[in-house]
């Protein structure tokens, strides 16, 4: 089965770091977050993973290699301009059956074999993996209609949201919908996808996870992953 990989954007939310940094290579714990992802991908049964590159994508080559380190066979696309977070996926060729997409950035204890498998029993064309987020609101919301009448007055509420974790599993199909060399975010190919009339689902999962784009969210990472090495990389023995 093959993996690809988003490890093409600049990181502009942590920068400094990742002005000379590829935000994949960004250590967490004694390694860079990619290579934790690298890991669970092995484990799950994931042979071949493409990394679409274009920012300090050298660095990410020169690292990574041809990825047998990993026990994993692994090749680059290049952008060789920015093509949002789904374009770059109309350039890796052989995506001839179920894949895996997901960014370069997340930390989680998802299962990855488990995903792929629910996918495949939904028979839809995309899986999103979701995870539940609360937002506090530290003031007192307003409610009012369009004469600007108070209708309803709510003090520091909290809103629950289902979020993409940035993983997501695919059929082959879904490359009729990604012009080539077009830029496309994710939001607007699942639009296409659901306006076509095309099964999209939601995997839901309580576990852990977090997206390292700024640097509390990478701070908080960094102390959860050596808290909990055992529950990312079950399997790995510093092969």
């Amino acid at each position: 089965m093959k993996a690809v990989v988003l490890a093409g954007g600049k990181g502009a939310r942590l920068s400094p770091y990742t002005t000379i940094l590829p935000k994949p290579l960004m250590p967490i714990g004694d390694m860079p977050i990619l290579e934790v992802l690298l890991h669970q991908m092995r484990d799950a049964g994931i042979t071949q993973v493409v990394l679409t590159v274009g920012h300090l994508s050298e660095l990410l080559r020169a690292f990574f290699k041809d990825g047998s380190h990993f026990g994993l066979n692994i090749t680059y696309s290049y952008e060789e301009h920015p093509l949002g977070t789904a374009g770059p996926i109309a350039l890796v060729g052989g995506l001839d059956d179920t894949f895996l997409v997901t960014n370069g950035d997340v930390l989680t204890t998802l299962n990855l074999r488990n995903l792929i498998e629910f996918h495949k029993q939904q028979h839809a064309i995309a899986t999103i993996a979701a995870h539940h987020r609360q937002t506090k609101i530290d003031l007192g919301v307003i409610e009012h209609d369009g004469d600007q009448r108070v209708t309803g007055y709510i003090e520091k509420p909290i809103y629950d949201f289902l979020v993409s974790m940035g993983i997501y599993v695919f059929e082959p199909s879904v490359l009729a919908y990604i012009e080539q060399n077009q830029y496309l975010d994710f939001p607007d190919l699942v639009r296409k996808l659901i306006a076509a009339g095309e099964k999209v689902v939601g995997y839901e999962f309580n576990g852990y996870w977090e997206d390292l784009g700024r640097p509390d969210d990478y701070a908080r990472a960094s102390k959860d992953f050596e808290e909990m090495h055992a529950q990312f990389l079950p399997n790995h023995r510093g092969d």
